[in-house]
Formats: C-alpha cells, structure tokens, sequence
C-alpha cells in the first residue's frame, strides 16, 4: 500500500467529514466517504449512500452492496484489496431519491479530490446518475453499459447499478458480461496482479 495515499486520503477524509456545504448534511447519520484501497488502479462511482450505508458510514453495504460485492468477487476484485468505492455524494438523500444538480455540484469537490490521491487508471460508473455525471449527460446506461470510452486518459464504463438488478432481476446476466469485460480490460491495462496471485 501506498503510504502517501493512505495519509492524504485520511486527511481528506478528516475534512469531509465536517462538510456542511449543502441540505443534505443536516439528515444524515454520518459521512460516507469511501472504502477500498488507496493505490487502487480500478475506481467504483456510485450515485450517493443510502439508508445502510448511512447508518455504516460505508458505501454499497446494503443487499445491493452484497450483490456488488458477489459480483466483483467472480472477477476476483475485492475492495480490501484492489479496488477503490465512493460516491458522487457523500450524505443520503431523503428517502433514497436521487441527489440534485446542485446537491452533486456541492459535493463532487470531494470526488475530485478522492480521484487524485488514488489516480486510477480504471473508472466503472454504478448506474445512470453517476454515468451521467461522470461520462457524459446524455450517457445512457440501458444502451451503453459495458462500453469503454477514454477520457483524460483514464477508461471509463458504466455497468447497470445492483440496485436496479434486485428490482429488475433478468438483467444479471448482462450486468455480469459487463463485469467479465471489465476483467479483461484490467489485465490489459493495469499493472497489479487482480487474482489468486493477490491473495
């Protein structure tokens, strides 16, 4: 692991956590910031945390975190050891609903900075509201998930969001192609070993 990283991402993590820039603040139970590793080289955007995750401090830990985590275990990623989760905002909408326009302008800051500390050289954006915050606007997931676009020389794709696969089930075996070609994306693009070898 990557000391600097670990220390500069503490410390963002540290100004975070007092963050009071927009509505959302006075809701939440806590900060969500990110988990994962530091020197990761494949980087996971959510949209924004919800009720478990707002209760945890800790992104993707509700039922479709525990399917995300399935998911990445099948191509042997891991967020104790490769990967890197956050969010587009770090506090929990009320009732889930989606984060506003202004809402993520407030807090994207702190994604920027999250970025680069970790440096990634892999971006997988979970859903359509990250997509299109990320990607591009008029990004459209059910179209162009699993597809890779290069922007400022980082990868990006976007995969359907887990949550939408608990709701919409007969969309798993497409979601896991994607994840399938994200594997072999890695192994052409980066240089950590992502596999047994790791562990």
């Amino acid at each position: 692991m990557d000391d600097d990283k670990h220390t500069d991402l503490e410390k963002l993590k540290e100004e975070c956590m007092n963050c009071t820039a927009c509505e959302l603040c006075s809701g939440r139970k806590n900060v969500v910031f990110g988990t994962g590793v530091p020197d990761a080289e494949v980087m996971f955007i959510g949209e924004g945390p919800g009720e478990q995750e707002d209760i945890k401090g800790e992104p993707f830990v509700g039922k479709a975190g525990i399917l995300l985590d399935k998911m990445l275990a099948a191509v042997d990623l891991d967020r104790n050891k490769n990967i890197y989760i956050a969010n587009i905002v770090k506090c929990r909408p009320p009732q889930n609903r989606d984060p506003k326009p202004e809402e993520q302008e407030h807090c994207i800051g702190w994604l920027r900075r999250q970025f680069a500390v970790i440096r990634p050289k892999i971006v997988v954006c979970l859903g359509r509201i990250a997509a299109t915050r990320i990607i591009r606007p008029d990004f459209r997931i059910s179209k162009e998930h699993g597809q890779f676009v290069s922007k400022g020389g980082v990868l990006m794709t976007a995969i359907l969001h887990p949550a939408a696969l608990l709701r919409y089930p007969e969309n798993k075996p497409a979601a896991f192609e994607d994840f399938l070609s994200l594997q072999e994306k890695i192994k052409t693009v980066c240089e950590r070993t992502y596999g047994n070898d790791d562990i």
